[in-house]
């Protein structure tokens, strides 16, 4: 997925994309990993603008999707289509990422898993905005602005247009990067219907900033100095929201599959 979004728009689920295409960490139906915590405690920074956009050069140089095997109806969740034009963005940055992975085995990427991954993911997210609207949720305009403005000041943008020039640059309009913001927001306002207010406690953040510094350990990092407890409160706080939104979101699409009318045409 692209970095520049990344704190914050985290998805619940990967297709979510800001879960896909603009952030976050793909988890796939699943919670936030602890590894992304580890991330999260020991970076206060995203990846500048330049940073992303000379990975994405790179990444345009190496294995691309074949994006001819895909249909121009992904699937139909309820009677709704989710299209090609919303499948291929997603798809796209998940490859690159699968594909910076499975590079360093010497491999290539398994497309046929990943398009179905993706497939299942943006299945989840349509049956969750259906539940959204079922409920009357809504997310207003001024919210999504209110919520770019912040991703822009979290990865030391000027403004707004500044980083949604940055995203567009990594293949993803302005226009796509609004509609993310604005699924993820109703994702999270559906969660927060569900299972009301979510305050972590000290002991849970705790945990997650011990596994961190394990984490950090483990990779080789240890002779960094990581940052004390107090500096990353924050970030630790968006990490358990995130945990719990995913932990949530999962529950809800499990038991929203079972009576939904589901066709995938991969």
């Amino acid at each position: 997925m692209t970095s520049l979004l990344r704190s914050r728009t985290r998805t619940a689920l990967g297709a979510l994309s800001v879960a896909a295409v603009l952030t976050l960490s793909a988890c796939g139906g699943s919670d936030s990993s602890d590894a992304d915590a580890g991330k999260d405690a020991s970076s206060s920074a995203s990846p500048s603008a330049d940073e992303s956009a000379d990975d994405s050069a790179d990444a345009a140089e190496g294995p691309q999707p074949d994006l001819d095997a895909i249909p121009d109806v992904v699937a139909e969740v309820n009677g709704e289509e989710v299209t090609k034009e919303e499948f291929v963005p997603i798809y796209e940055a998940a490859f690159q990422q699968a594909a910076a992975q499975a590079q360093m085995g010497g491999e290539e990427p398994d497309e046929e898993a990943l398009r179905k991954e993706t497939a299942d993911n943006l299945v989840d997210t349509e049956l969750l905005l259906q539940e959204a609207e079922s409920r009357g949720l809504e997310v207003s305009d001024d919210a999504v602005e209110a919520e770019l403005a912040d991703l822009a000041e979290q990865n030391g943008m000027k403004s707004t247009e500044e980083l949604l020039k940055a995203v567009e640059a990594q293949g993803v309009s302005a226009d796509q990067a609004r509609e993310q913001v604005e699924t993820q927001a109703m994702v999270e306002q559906l969660v927060a219907d569900e299972n009301g207010p979510f305050e972590p406690t000290d002991k849970e953040l705790r945990a997650i900033y011990d596994q961190a510094k394990k984490q950090q350990a483990a990779s080789g990092g240890g002779g960094q100095e990581f940052p004390p407890f107090a500096q990353v409160r924050e970030q630790l706080e968006e990490q358990a929201m995130d945990q719990e939104t995913g932990k949530v979101a999962t529950a809800l699409v499990d038991d929203l599959r079972k009576d939904a009318d589901i066709t995938v045409n991969l």
